[in-house]
């Protein structure tokens, strides 16, 4: 069975937010939602690259562990989707993931929070495949239809991938062998910085 993943190549993206358009006309978001939003890395400085962010469907997902009523559930295909019916819009959720995918919608004059809605990887919710119900909570069933996300199919650079993980993982590391770099952009030395770039040790043990 194959494990459903997104991964955006920094290298290849250029802002152009198709991603997030194609989203919203997809599964008509509703107004103030943002399922995926394309966020930009050291804005104006030497070194700008832009990522399209959403929900990563953890392997591990931090928001069902956190949900107080277990909204959360995980396909076979291991996409993280939710349950509107029983989602209280505590907001558990929007503060565990580290990716900021749970979208609440403000409902009435004072902003109390709505249900959550958050990106599905075009696979729908609970409800029948393709029905109306589905639709109108969570958008198009693409999945269902045998189609990748909407997000990934319009990316014009196909910075965006989405789809099995194995057959992405091969795609990506291609790539980076092919151009003879990329795989810096993340990990450990991006996160820490290269062994070059730590302050040299003083004399005596301080630096």
């Amino acid at each position: 069975m194959a494990r459903m993943k997104f991964l955006c190549d920094a290298e290849r993206c250029i802002e152009c937010n198709g991603c997030v358009t194609a989203c919203k006309n997809e599964h008509e978001v509703p107004w103030g939602v943002n399922r995926r939003r394309v966020v930009t890395l050291n804005d104006g400085v030497p070194g700008e690259k832009s990522i399209s962010v959403a929900c990563m469907h953890c392997s591990d997902a931090p928001c069902m562990a956190v949900c107080p009523v277990d909204c959360f559930y995980k396909t076979s295909e291991g996409v993280v989707l939710h349950d509107k019916d029983l989602c209280i819009g505590c907001g558990y959720c929007f503060y565990a993931c580290p990716f900021g995918a749970p979208q609440f919608p403000q409902d009435g004059a004072f902003g109390l929070r709505g249900k959550m809605d958050k990106c599905t990887f075009c696979a729908g919710g609970p409800e029948l495949d393709n029905s109306e119900a589905e639709f109108k909570k969570y958008g198009r069933n693409r999945l269902a239809e045998g189609k990748l996300p909407a997000c990934a199919e319009m990316c014009s650079t196909k910075a965006l991938l989405g789809g099995d993980a194995d057959v992405i993982a091969d795609i990506y590391r291609n790539r980076v062998l092919k151009r003879g770099k990329g795989s810096e952009i993340w990990g450990w030395g991006t996160a820490y910085g290269k062994p070059d770039d730590r302050p040299a040790a003083q004399p005596g043990g301080k630096s």
